[in-house]
């Protein structure tokens, strides 16, 4: 038998524990929780790897309608100049009027027009608003479950995830490389992991 065993190529997921489930009914109005929630972003650099960022300062709120799940809506607006991609100058350029320009637009907002539900699968539509473009985006999310914390706050949990077009929004700017191809790729995955309070 050979000393040298061929590596396993196979990528293994983490696991988490079972969500908990401290609310039978979640209808109610929400805050979102900045602290344990991440809204961010992923997309390919030079077409070989990826490069993923976060925003670190936003607001929020829910209202929660699971008998009427067209009743629900969502309201979100980000803070562009908390954006974080782990590297100064690179988060300084997506800052700039190369990007974001975030002098002239300071605030990228979200508000739900749609809210349909089937189980723990959630479809919200609304129009997101970078720059000065507003257009439709529909994100699929997960109900994740909710928790009653050792604070006394009520929780709920939501994880979701769309690709879309950065062009869509007039986040044109790029670079041909040498090889062929760009530098920064069209397509971006949006990614959020929700954590909000419900309202007393």
């Amino acid at each position: 038998m050979s000393i040298f065993k061929r590596k396993s190529t196979e990528t293994v997921e983490p696991t988490f524990e079972a969500g908990t489930a401290a609310l039978a009914d979640i209808s109610g109005s929400y805050t979102i929780d900045p602290s344990h929630t991440y809204i961010g972003f992923q997309a390919r650099h030079a077409m070989v790897t990826t490069v993923r960022g976060a925003f670190k300062e936003f607001q929020g709120a829910a209202t929660v309608d699971a008998a009427t799940p067209a009743n629900s809506s969502v309201e979100l607006t980000i803070a562009v100049n908390s954006v974080d991609t782990g590297t100064a100058d690179r988060d300084g350029h997506l800052a700039s009027a190369d990007f974001f320009d975030v002098e002239k637009y300071p605030a990228i907002s979200f508000r739900s027009t749609s809210v349909e539900a089937d189980g723990d699968d959630w479809l919200i539509t609304g129009d997101l608003t970078i720059k000065d473009v507003t257009k439709p985006v529909t994100v699929p999310f997960e109900f994740t479950g909710s928790a009653q914390d050792p604070f006394g706050n009520t929780r709920i949990g939501f994880e979701g995830e769309v690709a879309v077009n950065r062009k869509d929004w007039n986040l044109t700017w790029n670079a041909a490389l040498e090889t062929g191809g760009v530098l920064v790729s069209e397509k971006v995955k949006l990614k959020f992991d929700i954590s909000a309070i419900k309202n007393a």
